[in-house]
């Protein structure tokens, strides 16, 4: 057989199995004449499940997480009083509201509403929250995802990490368990549970975009000792989120929910909570101390980075890494060894790679701890033990002193502090701690208002402490009388009321 025979012979080959298969195609394919969509996306999508018979693997299952954590996450409503004067440019820019319709009366001071959200974490009632939630209120009050609510009481607000304390009278509460954000990963789906926009109860998913950030949002606090280590979520977090609970697939707190990235003042794609290793550390503190205890190193420092070697004209030798810009004379820092230079690379054993690492690994402990300090200088590793001290330079623990309460038929009051004593140039009087009793309510008592001084059908009595107040009331019980004062923020104001 020849070439030209050869290649004949392979064309009809291919032309005869061409046509065995288009008959076999014809005899066992139907025409499709009559089908509707369904059974298009049966016949054309074979690999779908079909019905609801099937697993979803634990690992990616939210069902559970969110049925644990959702009861124990809570909405808080604050009420903080306006200056007389009115809103300011900055107030209005962000549509804080005019003043309560419940204090409408002529002479009382409006009142704004600040509500976020908040987790219980533990049965007798605690809940962490964040501090700008709760700043300047008068009144806190916690409503459950079962409509229970309660009036609150702040037990302790730390600005530097923009969390807050507060306590409910109950028992038997579900609460959220702290997990390990230490052991989160970049990748690792988490939940945000919170109160966006008031809609309660509201989660949502994502994952762990990035971890140790620092985005300036705490500037300008007390000190400039300010704490930001967030982890980044790309969970959907709204205005109403703050304070809420960033959870594993577990039902473990790693986070509170705390700011947003975005131009527009709604989720952009990115949200910050701050880790639950510290968030433990800082309830801890205002739970035992009513303060937080900062244990201190006692350097500046900046983070290593191209710009920095070329504006210093230094080889640092790495390429990451706390560059120290200084050391505080008398500071545990310089009781270490630790000089202008170094580059600190390590806390106990965990890398710190960048400012906020290292200010979250020292922001867990207290005055009078130790740490290790992993740090090259001259291009050699060398380690060092350094005591951290509190902001005057010693290692004491600083107690919170709490001031005492005096309760009259459902109201509680308190010493005035000097500051405000101060600012309002008094020389006593009693503040409103709390209001339970209707009646005073209806009068007009609002949380924060002091009173100097009362008026019945003997005269004018000048109010100098609660013990004193106490007794005129005691006294004038069944008697109607005149209580005169002033908020806060200066506004003068008086109610009647019978004791």
């Amino acid at each position: 057989m020849n070439k030209r025979q050869f290649f004949f012979g392979m064309i009809l080959a291919s032309l005869m199995g061409g046509l065995v298969v288009l008959a076999g195609l014809r005899f066992f394919v139907q025409p499709e004449s009559g089908q509707t969509f369904d059974e298009k996306q049966q016949a054309s999508f074979v690999n779908l499940l079909s019905d609801k018979d099937f697993t979803i693997p634990d690992g990616i299952n939210f069902v559970a997480s969110a049925e644990v954590v959702t009861p124990a996450v809570v909405y808080v409503n604050s009420k903080v009083n306006y200056n007389r004067r009115g809103r300011s440019e900055l107030e209005r820019f962000f549509g804080m509201p005019p003043r309560d319709l419940e204090d409408q009366e002529e002479g009382m001071p409006p009142q704004g509403i600040s509500s976020g959200s908040g987790v219980i974490i533990s049965a007798d009632g605690y809940i962490v929250t964040n501090n700008h939630v709760v700043e300047g209120a008068n009144e806190v009050t916690v409503s459950l995802e079962n409509n229970k609510r309660y009036i609150a009481t702040i037990v302790g607000t730390d600005p530097t990490t923009d969390l807050a304390l507060l306590k409910i009278e109950d028992t038997g509460l579900p609460y959220v368990r702290f997990g390990d954000s230490d052991e989160t990963q970049i990748g690792e789906w988490v939940l945000a549970v919170g109160n966006p926009f008031n809609l309660n109860s509201t989660v949502t998913a994502g994952i762990i975009s990035a971890k140790a950030r620092n985005i300036g949002i705490l500037r300008g606090v007390e000190n400039d000792l300010q704490i930001e280590s967030f982890l980044q979520t790309d969970a959907v977090v709204n205005p109403g989120n703050s304070g809420g609970a960033l959870v594993n697939l577990s039902g473990e707190l790693i986070g509170i929910n705390t700011a947003i990235a975005t131009r527009t003042g709604t989720f952009s794609g990115y949200s910050f909570a701050v880790p639950s290793t510290l968030v433990k550390k800082v309830m801890d503190d205002l739970m035992e101390y009513g303060t937080v205890q900062r244990g201190l190193l006692g350097v500046r420092i900046n983070n290593v980075s191209p710009e920095l070697q070329e504006a210093l004209d230094l080889d640092l030798s790495v390429d990451q890494g706390v560059y120290v810009a200084g050391v505080n004379e008398g500071s545990g820092g310089a009781e270490a060894g630790l000089q202008e230079g170094d580059v600190i690379i390590g806390i106990d054993g965990r890398e710190t790679l960048n400012v906020a690492t290292l200010q979250e690994m020292v922001a867990r402990k207290r005055p009078g701890d130790q740490v290790e300090v992993d740090f090259i200088r001259d291009g050699e590793k060398m380690s060092a033990k350094a005591t951290l001290k509190n902001f005057d330079g010693d290692t004491k623990i600083v107690i919170k002193e709490q001031p005492q309460v005096f309760e009259f038929a459902g109201v509680t009051f308190e010493d005035i502090d000097e500051d405000l004593k101060e600012a309002l140039d008094l020389q006593g009087g009693a503040i409103i701690d709390s209001v339970t009793n209707p009646e005073w309510r209806r009068a007009g008592a609002r949380v924060g208002f002091v009173i100097t001084s009362i008026i019945s059908e003997n005269g004018r009595i000048r109010i100098t402490s609660p013990e004193q107040l106490i007794e005129e009331l005691s006294d004038l019980e069944d008697e109607e009388i005149v209580v005169l004062g002033t908020f806060p923020d200066g506004t003068e104001y008086y109610f009647e009321v019978t004791p």
